[in-house]
This record gives C-alpha cells, structure tokens and sequence, in this order.
C-alpha cells in the first residue's frame, strides 16, 4: 500500500520522536525553531490513518531563484530504512515539489562500515595508511550498502565530500557504545577499561585536583568560555543569542514523564575557575556531545576530561544507547592537521563510524544546476 506524506503539527511530531529508541536532535521539531534563518515545517508519512514516519523539512531560501527552496532534512527523516525507499521517498518528494522546492537534500540516519579503536589505532600508527576507508571495516552493513544503491538507483546524488565535513552534516563520527548488542548496558568501569592510558589518567587526575562537574544554566559564562576557545582554536563562534535559542527550543521538548532533559550544560570549575563546559543533547537513547570550551589557563586540571566523563555517565545511567562525539574526518596521515581530532576521540575507546552520506534528489533540474553553480562560486 502505498503511503502518504502530508504536514504534521509540531505536537504530532513531537508525540512520534518519544515513542521511537531513537531520532536525530536534528529532526525534532524544536531544532527547527533554533534554525531561525530556514522556514521548518514538520512532515508525517501516513499508512491510512496511521503515523509511521516523520521528518523535519528546513527550507532554505536561494538568492535570485525568487521563492523556490532547497529542501533539507538533516540526518533524517525518520522512516524505516531497511525497506523498500521509493515508498517512502517518492511521495516526499511529489509533496516538496508541490510546494515549491526546486531540490531536496537529506541524510540517512544507517551506517554503513564501523572500526574499532583498536584499528584506528593501527592506522594512524601506519604510515602506508593514509584514510580509514583503507581499513578493512569491523563491520559492513548491509542495510546502509542497499540504502545507497537504492538512492542512487532512484537519480540521488552523493553530497558528502572526500574529506568528510562538508556544508551539510559529517559523514564520519565517533561513537562509544553504552549497552551490548542485543545485550545490558555497560558498566562504567567497562567504559573507562575501554579508554586508554591517557584518557584514564587524565580523569582522575581531574577528580584528584579537585575539578568539580555541574549541570547549571550559566549559558554567558559558557559562551564566555566558548568565544576564548574559539579565539585560541582560529574557528568563528556563534552568539550568545544562538545558544539561548537552542536551550530554549530543546528545553521546550523536555519529558514530564521521566523528567529527561533534551539539552545540558555541563560546566567544570577549579577552586571557583571556570576551566571547561560543554553541551549535552539527547533523544530517547542517543545523547551527543554538541559543544565544547575550555580554558587555557589551568588546562592541567583536565576539567575537558572531566566534563566529557561527567556527560558519558548521565548517558549511561540514563540507559542510552551510544554516546555520540559528533564529527571526524577520515583522515589517518600524522601530516594532516585534522588527524588530531580523531587521535582525541579514539582514546575514549568506542568506534569511528560511517553513514550513508547527504543526498540531493533535483526536483527542477535547471534551478538546480543554478544552485550548485551559486555555491562552487561561494566555496572559492
């Protein structure tokens, strides 16, 4: 039977996300009140009368193409996967070009290959081995292999970038597992054996100098921290005002029933120094490290360390799934100054990760290429 893709209210949607084990923060209704500068609307696929998928739509403006919109769906939508895609995606995009996007773009929440730290470790260690992908994988799935045949079967394009961070979202991360497949979840001294010698040290060294780890609201004392960061890092920060947007709309989606929290922050003081914080996000079983600052004075006291255990702790006493840091690259050179990234979160343990990638699917070929032209001349 073929389904039907119609726009959903924001409480709708919300109701959808809580009953699922897990949804991207990226296709919650309230991510898109934090993207002021798209117009978000909340799309549910129907079986009859029945909810079976939702997605949140980001639309973004194109200058000189008058109101048509590229359609984006970051790290979604939520829709099974392991089935067959043109049920699914043929009347999204029939809905969306109705409605004046000109191309849709999306990124399936499958994975495709896993390596362990282990292999990491290795490959970063050999100099013949310049990208993860030159591993052989610890895991291939089948189900992110026949997802991205059928994309491409179906005129999909690839949009992820060789080097794995692109405009859109990463295509690599660095997952801790929390539970064992099909299996309990894992202690936190599991956790920490996983870790190696250096991450260990450093949280109890943290612990032992006296760091403190608080779950507070100080979101100008964070951004304080975060614009130091971003000065001595060389990246640009984004306002004050943007953080307090984020808290607001995430806060907004927190669980009365369990009194789940959908954002934190987390923020490590030394003798009353403010020398770390970082935001945590979870949906259902998923939390993600978000973002990040630290202090240069007093870096000794690894307060970085302790605020990353503190939020791996809340997520297993939660009963999350995984522990997400977010995005790497796949590079392994030790003369590629991203290497360091993922040299930092390999030594949590866990695994580096791959998903399927975003995919464009043109609706009006010719506004398209207008587009894609507009932004080659923007990258240069």
């Amino acid at each position: 039977m073929s389904l039907a893709v119609r726009p959903i209210s924001a409480a709708q949607h919300l109701e959808f996300v809580r009953a699922q084990r897990t949804v991207s923060f990226l296709q919650t209704p309230a991510w898109g009140q934090v993207k002021t500068e798209w117009r978000s609307e909340s799309l549910g696929w129907y079986d009859g009368e029945r909810l079976v998928g939702a997605g949140l739509v980001l639309h973004r403006p194109v200058p000189r193409l008058k109101r048509a919109t590229l359609a984006y769906l970051p790290e979604g939508p939520a829709i099974d996967w392991t089935g067959e895609l043109p049920r699914w995606l043929d009347p999204l995009a029939s809905y969306l070009k109705q409605n004046g996007a000109f191309a849709i773009r999306l990124g399936p929440p499958v994975r495709t290959h896993t390596w362990s730290a282990a292999q990491v470790k290795e490959g970063i260690a050999d100099p013949a081995i310049e990208r993860l992908t030159e591993l052989p994988s610890q895991h291939a799935d089948p189900v992110g292999a026949r997802v991205t045949s059928q994309l491409r079967d179906a005129g999909w394009l690839p949009q992820s970038p060789e080097d794995g961070f692109g405009a859109g979202q990463p295509q690599f991360t660095y997952e801790i597992p929390l539970r064992q497949e099909n299996g309990p979840g894992r202690s936190e001294d599991d956790v920490l054996a996983g870790m190696n010698q250096l991450w260990r040290r450093n949280i109890k060294k943290a612990a032992k100098e006296g760091v403190e780890v608080t779950v507070g609201d100080d979101l100008k004392a964070f951004h304080d921290l975060y614009v130091h960061t971003a000065e001595r890092d060389h990246f640009t920060p984004r306002p004050l005002r943007y953080f307090e947007t984020m808290f607001a709309a995430m806060r907004a989606e927190d669980s009365p029933e369990d009194g789940t929290q959908r954002i934190r922050l987390y923020l490590a003081r030394h003798q009353g120094d403010l020398v770390a914080a970082t935001i945590l996000v979870w949906v259902g079983a998923h939390a993600w490290y978000s973002y990040g600052a630290s202090s240069t004075h007093k870096r000794e006291v690894r307060g970085s360390n302790a605020c990353q255990w503190a939020m791996i702790r809340d997520a297993l006493h939660a009963g999350c799934d995984v522990y997400d840091l977010r995005g790497i690259t796949p590079t392994l050179s030790a003369e590629d100054p991203h290497v360091g990234l993922i040299q930092f979160k390999v030594g949590t343990g866990g695994q580096a990760v791959r998903y399927v990638g975003e995919w464009d699917l043109p609706l009006r070929p010719l506004l398209y290429r207008a587009f894609d032209l507009y932004m080659r001349r923007r990258a240069r």
